[in-house]
């Protein structure tokens, strides 16, 4: 277990089902491997809700709303679309660089691993772009390490509701539709 998964777990206690999934064949969909503390997240945690507003995607989630792989199809899809009318962010400037979401919020934000080349997956870090926007941000973190210390008031994303998070935090897993 790592260190911002512990801290998470002293934070927001993990529900009683862990969720198992075919990380091999998820890896295989996507192309890429995976970060080891994003699984043990989705193991722990599963596709889940955060403050009522932050959305952590899993692949074959129950709702199918956030299902990591679909995601990850459109985002790419929708992102290529985009550089076409806006300039990437200079982190994806360096060929092959590119993002892979792991993370959304209600309002529409996009909290992404930001994956280069040669970059082994656990050392990975987040980018987060706003709703309706061309702002970004990086945060030299891992994603679990990102959510942790976003709950505990230690980082703080200028894109980010202000409401999030909140003083009393609240977790939902999340189900069927």
């Amino acid at each position: 277990m790592t260190n911002a998964l512990a801290r998470l777990l002293e934070i927001v206690p993990a529900p009683s089902e862990p969720r198992q999934k075919d990380w091999r064949e998820v890896e295989r969909s996507l192309g890429v491997g995976l970060p080891a503390d994003y699984k043990e997240l989705v193991r722990v945690y599963g596709g889940s809700n955060w403050d009522d507003y932050l959305y952590v995607l899993e692949p074959g989630c129950p709702n199918e709303n956030y299902d990591l792989v679909e995601w990850a199809e459109r985002q790419a899809e929708d992102l290529e679309d985009l550089w076409e009318f806006e300039r990437k962010p200079a982190e994806l400037q360096v060929e092959g660089a590119r993002v892979i979401p792991w993370a959304t919020t209600d309002n529409g934000e996009c909290l992404y691993w930001l994956a280069r080349p040669g970059l082994e997956p656990d050392r990975w870090t987040v980018m987060v772009n706003e709703a309706r926007g061309d702002r970004w941000e990086h945060f030299s973190v891992s994603c679990t390490q990102f959510l942790a210390s976003s709950l505990d008031g230690a980082l703080q994303s200028d894109i980010l509701s202000s409401v999030f998070p909140r003083a009393a935090h609240e977790l939902r897993r999340l189900g069927a539709v």
